[in-house]
């Protein structure tokens, strides 16, 4: 329905139209996989149980000790002098009842091999010891 005071077009010209259909139907899809994507992801795998509360947790972090053989081939316990034959002693002193022990060894790149082989065993001879060695980048 023309107004009157709207010209007449020409019959070969025809008005220019929006068709939005195609604009819905790429929303609706968008929509819908976004619907389905969400119930999925909120969905849980499994059998509906009721999970009982939990108790906050205390972390246990290994006490760290660190042994050092320095390049004349002395051995230190965190500092302090000790002898070869006292070490598994010493170290056994420095384990706690609920605490895991890491004992680091730092040995000078020029120690004979043997020298830091025999500290190695006798750390790993006790059993609620962790070893671990130190290294540059």
């Amino acid at each position: 329905m023309r107004l009157q005071d709207e010209p007449e077009l020409p019959a070969q010209i025809n008005p220019a139209q929006i068709n939005i259909v195609p604009m819905i139907d790429v929303i609706f899809a968008t929509l819908t996989f976004f619907i389905m994507s969400t119930l999925y992801l909120t969905r849980s795998e499994g059998l509906p149980v009721n999970l009982p509360q939990a108790g906050r947790g205390k972390i246990n972090r290994p006490v760290q000790v660190i042994l050092t053989i320095n390049n004349t081939g002395k051995i230190f316990l965190n500092k302090e002098a000790v002898s070869l034959d006292h070490l598994a002693a010493q170290v056994r002193e420095k384990v706690e009842p609920s605490q895991p022990l890491m004992v680091i060894l730092n040995a000078d790149a020029v120690v004979n091999h043997g020298q830091v082989v025999a500290v190695m065993d006798k750390v790993r001879q006790l059993e609620e010891v962790k070893l671990g060695i130190a290294t540059r980048k």
